[in-house]
C-alpha cells in the first residue's frame, strides 16, 4: 500500500479530488461547480489572479471566491494566496497536459482582438472563455510575455466610414444549424423594410465589409440566399433535419463569382513614387501582382467594372498609364471630357 502512495503526483491527488467534488455537488450545486472549474483555469492563465478580478467575472462576492478558492486547496490544487497580491498556482501544475508554443500563444492573442471588433458579444465571450483555457497551460514566462505585449496589439475602426454597431446576432445559432444541418426559421427584414417569415437551409456565414451574411438555401424561394445576419430579427433552430446535399461556401461563391459579369484584366504602370499611397484600394480594384519596369510598377488587375477601375484611376491619373484594355482608355477620357465641361 505503501509502494501506491509512492506512485501518486501532487497532480494525479489534486485531479482526483477534483473528480470527486465534481460527483459529490453535481445534483445539489452543478453551478458551483461549474464555476470552480472555471476558476481553476482562470488562476492558471495568469501568474497572479486578483480575487476581486474573480468576483468581479462570475458576479460574486470576496466571501464567495474565498470559499471557492478554499474548495479547490481542499482538493489538492497548490493555490498559494498573498494577501493584498492575489492567487497563484505553484509552478509545474498543469491541467490539462496540452503545450503551446510562445508564437501559437501570441497568434491566439492576436485573433483575440480581431474577434472583439469583427464578430457578436456572444462569439467574443466564447473566444475569452477558450482563451482563458490556452493561458492556463503556459509557463509562468509565457504568461508574463503575454500580458506584456498585449497592450500592443489593437484594432482600430476606420474613422472615414461609418461605425456599425455591435449588436447581439445569431451567429453562434447559425453556425450551430450547420453543423447538425438544421432547418432555421427566421424573420428577416429585406432592404425595402418589409419583414418575412422564411424556413432555410444554411450552406455557411461570412464576413464583408463589416457586415455578416448568411449563405442559405430558402425554402420560400426556392433558391439561394444571402442574407444579412443584422437584419435577421428572430432565429430559432428547428427540429427539422435537411437531407439535400448543399454545395460547400467556397464551392457556392466561386459558382455566383462565374456568373458575374466577365472579368476585364487591366495593366497600369504607376510611377514608383506613386505606388506606395495607393494602400488597400488597389486590392478593392481587384489586385492580382506587380513587378518593376524601370522607373515604374507594372501592377495587374482582374475586375468586373471597368466603370469602377475608372473612375479610381482618375485620382492618380497623373501618375499612372493605362496599358490595357483599350476599353479602359476610352471611358476615362469620356470621364475627362465630361470634367472638362464642368470646370468653367
Amino acid at each position: 500500500m505503501q509502494g501506491c502512495e509512492k506512485l501518486k503526483t501532487p497532480c494525479s491527488i489534486a485531479f482526483s479530488g477534483i473528480i470527486f467534488l465534481y460527483f459529490a455537488s453535481y445534483l445539489t450545486n452543478m453551478n458551483r461547480i461549474d464555476r470552480i472549474s472555471a476558476i481553476l483555469i482562470q488562476l492558471q492563465s495568469k501568474r497572479v489572479v486578483k480575487a476581486q478580478d474573480i468576483a468581479d467575472r462570475f458576479g460574486i462576492s470576496l466571501r464567495t471566491v474565498y470559499r471557492d478558492v478554499n474548495t479547490l486547496n481542499e482538493a489538492g490544487v497548490p493555490v498559494i494566496g498573498e494577501a493584498g497580491i492575489g492567487y497563484s498556482i505553484a509552478d509545474g501544475y498543469r491541467l490539462p497536459p496540452v503545450m503551446f508554443t510562445m508564437e501559437e500563444a501570441t497568434s491566439f492573442l492576436t485573433a483575440e482582438k480581431l474577434v472583439e471588433k469583427l464578430t457578436d458579444k456572444k462569439t467574443v465571450a466564447a473566444y475569452r472563455s477558450a482563451l482563458y483555457k490556452i493561458r492556463a497551460i503556459l509557463r509562468n514566462s509565457e504568461k508574463d510575455h503575454l500580458n506584456s505585449i498585449e497592450e500592443y496589439i489593437a484594432v482600430l475602426d476606420n474613422p472615414y466610414l461609418p461605425k456599425i454597431e455591435k449588436e447581439e446576432s445569431f451567429l453562434q445559432d447559425i453556425l450551430r444549424g450547420i453543423a447538425q444541418r438544421r432547418v432555421i426559421a427566421i424573420h428577416y427584414t429585406a432592404n425595402a423594410g418589409d419583414t418575412s417569415k422564411r424556413e432555410v437551409e444554411p450552406v455557411g456565414v461570412f464576413y464583408m465589409t463589416g457586415r455578416w451574411y448568411l449563405i442559405a438555401y430558402c425554402k420560400l424561394r426556392k433558391d439561394y440566399r444571402n442574407f444579412r445576419i443584422d437584419r435577421i430579427k428572430t432565429l430559432h433552430i428547428t427540429d427539422g433535419i435537411f437531407q439535400q446535399q448543399h454545395p460547400s461556401l467556397k464551392e457556392y461563391l466561386d459558382q455566383v463569382a462565374k456568373k458575374e459579369k466577365e472579368l476585364h484584366k487591366v495593366v497600369l504602370l504607376v510611377d514608383k513614387i506613386a505606388e506606395k499611397y495607393l494602400g488597400d484600394q488597389k486590392y478593392y480594384n481587384g489586385f492580382v501582382s506587380q513587378q518593376e519596369k524601370g522607373d515604374k510598377i507594372e501592377m495587374t488587375f482582374l475586375t468586373t467594372s471597368i466603370e469602377g477601375i475608372a473612375r479610381w484611376y482618375m485620382m492618380m491619373g497623373d501618375h499612372a498609364e493605362i496599358d490595357s484594355p483599350a476599353v479602359l482608355k476610352q471611358r476615362v477620357k469620356q470621364l475627362l471630357s465630361a470634367v472638362s465641361k464642368k470646370i468653367k
